[in-house]
């Protein structure tokens, strides 16, 4: 059974206004930053759309549509997510075996809704997928008035800038819907999504929830408070992505506190005098699978913004609150200036490119680090 939904009242106030007048896009886009509960609100729209005694209030909750909802169970929702490629799949078998793990996904998501925004493996929506897609929403809806085609991450339809043919699959299908049939895309990152895909779309943008109520969410749920607290305050109130900050049941570290503390690493050699200390880090990464270091990208570009504001002068708005001394301590020590902490981070999206260029991971993280030390070491000429 799904969790609650948390926050996000003024938005689920206007749709539900919305369906009611019968002006409910047929193609949703909703936006915002990773783990604040897109999916889940995606979710209680089909809810809405479904329900067979939508109110004022939204949906009842308690109707049969309702609860094949909240059991991801109903035959009107097909809810399709980015993928691991299945090895050794192609052609019309690879259709087979992308259709077999979303369902093993869907039994997960079953078993555990609540769970870190977070994928090791790199993953993509493939043209593959997008075909079954398409054919489905051929059918008429099997239950229910309408049918609903929720396709989270949709920028994972791109998953390389050369390659849109997963998106231009589903092209004529939102400009277009069938009858009775919605879709609902989700996006943490809609500056990937194709331009042809955002005019097909109608935006909506959720901010994170407050703190205090994710805060009262998750301690309502058995995690300890102060650590979850913790967790809350480097993932700006993301609920998906505080889970993965909190150690895990076996008391090992969270993996995107892990990956924290690789992305700090990183900016530790970055400000070494020993150029030789960014090769060593290069080493620890594998010499294949760039596009799994994205996340670590991310991590690092918030440790950099936050050597900015501690350069600047305001420890108070960094992210990583534990860290404040350190950085200003080595930003002290080596004299850094604001403007050239500011320059380091276009650094950071250079690598971003070659991630998605699948460079040899090693060469990415090596280029990087030599390329931040030259941005945050080299003297900023004033006028």
């Amino acid at each position: 059974m799904l969790h609650p939904l948390v926050g996000h009242e003024e938005a689920r106030r206007a749709l539900t206004r919305a369906h009611a007048a019968g002006t409910l896009p047929a193609a949703l886009r909703i936006m915002g930053p990773r783990g604040i509960g897109k999916q889940r609100f995606a979710l209680w729209l089909a809810q809405l759309v479904l329900c067979e005694a939508a109110g004022p209030e939204g949906p009842c909750g308690s109707c049969r549509h309702c609860r094949r909802v909240l059991k991801l169970e109903h035959p009107d929702l097909h809810w399709f997510m980015p993928l691991a490629r299945p090895k050794g799949a192609s052609g019309d078998k690879l259709q087979e075996a992308l259709e077999s793990a979303r369902m093993d996904r869907l039994a997960e998501l079953r078993e555990e809704p609540l769970r870190p925004s977070w994928e090791e493996e790199a993953t993509a929506i493939y043209l593959a997928a997008a075909r079954s897609l398409r054919k489905r929403a051929q059918s008429p809806p099997a239950e229910g008035r309408e049918q609903l085609f929720l396709i989270a991450d949709a920028e994972a339809l791109v998953p390389q800038a050369s390659s849109p043919e997963a998106a231009n699959a589903l092209l004529k299908l939102l400009e277009e819907p069938p009858p009775a049939t919605r879709f609902i895309l989700t996006s943490s990152e809609p500056g990937r999504l194709l331009d042809t895909i955002r005019s097909r779309t109608i935006p909506l943008h959720l901010a994170p929830p407050d703190p205090e109520t994710s805060l009262a969410f998750l301690v309502e749920r058995g995690f300890p408070r102060e650590e979850t607290r913790a967790a809350l305050a480097l993932s700006a109130g993301s609920i998906g992505m505080a889970l993965g900050y909190l150690p895990t049941d076996d008391g090992e570290l969270g993996p995107l506190e892990e990956l924290r503390r690789d992305a700090f690493e990183l900016l530790r050699a970055a400000l070494s005098p020993h150029a030789g200390d960014g090769y060593a880090a290069a080493l620890a990464y594998p010499p294949a699978g760039a596009r799994a270091l994205m996340p670590l990208l991310d991590a690092l570009e918030v440790w950099i913004r936050d050597l900015a504001v501690v350069t600047a002068g305001a420890p108070d708005r960094a992210v990583n609150r534990d860290s404040v001394s350190w950085l200003g301590n080595r930003a002290r020590e080596l004299g850094l200036h604001p403007a050239a902490v500011g320059e380091a981070l276009p650094e950071v999206e250079v690598a971003r490119r070659e991630a998605r260029g699948n460079v040899n991971p090693q060469l990415v993280v090596a280029g990087l680090v030599s390329r931040l030390r030259t941005a945050l070491l080299s003297p900023v000429v004033t006028a």
